[in-house]
């Protein structure tokens, strides 16, 4: 049972006055959830349903049970909308067990630390050489380079975990054994990080077919290299609400024309004439949503990009959406951008 679990749980069998020590050291974020020999939860308790219980005449010496809340708030695992995680949030749910199908907790939602839970699985790419960082990335690989005071790649690790997201998978080749060494399993995270490893160059998404399991029907997919703050809840409630096939984040790239333009017809005759205009144009941010059914219109074993994906989408009359990021976003991919990372990390809240 990992640490976070442990620490809000006490069996029906322990003393009133472990459980008061237990609250005591979880400070504000106390409230325990009582199991059985099973480990089934059974209720809830807090300071204040320990002190109502005393003002009934309870005493140090009774059953937990005669304190306890006997129908806790729960969530149960792989059953729960985004809208109703916002409603326990609205409120003022401040922690709140996820419970399996035999009703066993397997995690805790801690609103102070997760924002929410979204239904995803997540890939990072991360197998790239870094050319164009050498010679930093000649021992290092480029998503291990530290921005701040974590590595690139951790920084969007510890956003999706911030957003509910437990399973991750890395892509790795380059130097990919420092990746595994870094992050392990998973576990200090609280998650469940897999590696997958392509023996091939396999373009920016074939390699999302050596996954082996996928635990939800909907799948983050992102590169290792990108420095940003997109609010993953709000990309995901869009990619829902849209119900789109694949969702990709976008970036805006404004071109200003510093002279007046026409716009003519076949004829040449001027339909109209803008001053000095601006034109946004919107670019691929390498962070996607996608169903799970989509992998099978990828071809396994081949070089395929994530691009020849989003074609076969559009020819197929599937539903693509784009998503502008409207908060920071940097591709890291020269000096330049490392340089410029560096100073960013100090004055953007990620």
């Amino acid at each position: 049972m990992i640490e976070k679990i442990y620490k809000h749980i006490i069996f029906k069998n322990e003393p009133v006055r472990a459980a008061l020590i237990k609250l005591d050291l979880l400070a504000s974020d106390a409230i325990l959830f009582v199991i059985d020999e099973n480990e089934k939860l059974l209720g809830s308790l807090t300071d204040g349903d320990l002190r109502r219980g005393f003002i009934k005449g309870l005493n140090l010496e009774q059953s937990l049970l005669k304190f306890i809340q006997p129908k806790p708030i729960f969530i149960r695992q792989n059953e729960y909308t985004l809208d109703e995680i916002e409603n326990y949030k609205k409120r003022n749910f401040k922690i709140i067990p996820i419970v399996n199908i035999e009703h066993k907790i397997i995690d805790i939602l801690n609103f102070r630390t997760t924002v929410g839970l979204i239904p995803v699985d997540a890939l990072i790419m991360a197998g790239g050489e870094g050319k164009r960082l050498r010679p930093l990335t000649e021992t290092i690989p480029k998503p291990l380079l530290k921005v701040g005071d974590k590595p690139i790649i951790e920084h969007n690790i510890d956003r999706l975990i911030n957003c509910g997201v437990k399973k991750i998978s890395l892509s790795i080749n380059y130097l990919g054994d420092q990746l595994e060494q870094y992050f392990g399993d998973g576990a200090d995270k609280g998650i469940n990080i897999q590696y997958v490893r392509e023996h091939k160059p396999l373009g920016t998404i074939g390699s999302i077919l050596l996954v082996d399991d996928f635990s939800h029907d909907d799948i983050i997919i992102m590169n290792s290299d990108l420095l940003t703050n997109i609010d993953f809840l709000d990309f995901f409630k869009t990619y829902q609400q849209s119900k789109a096939d694949m969702i990709v984040a976008t970036t805006s790239y404004h071109v200003d024309v510093p002279y007046g333009v026409l716009e003519t017809g076949v004829d040449m005759d001027v339909k109209s004439l803008k001053e000095k205009p601006r034109y946004t144009y919107y670019s691929n941010a390498g962070i996607y949503i996608l169903k799970r059914n989509l992998l099978n219109m990828i071809p396994n074993d081949t070089f395929y990009d994530v691009t020849d994906l989003m074609e076969r989408i559009i020819q197929l009359n599937l539903k693509l959406v784009a998503y502008p990021i409207n908060g920071y976003w940097l591709d890291i991919g020269k000096h330049e951008d490392f340089k410029k990372a560096q100073e960013d990390i100090k004055h953007i809240k990620f």
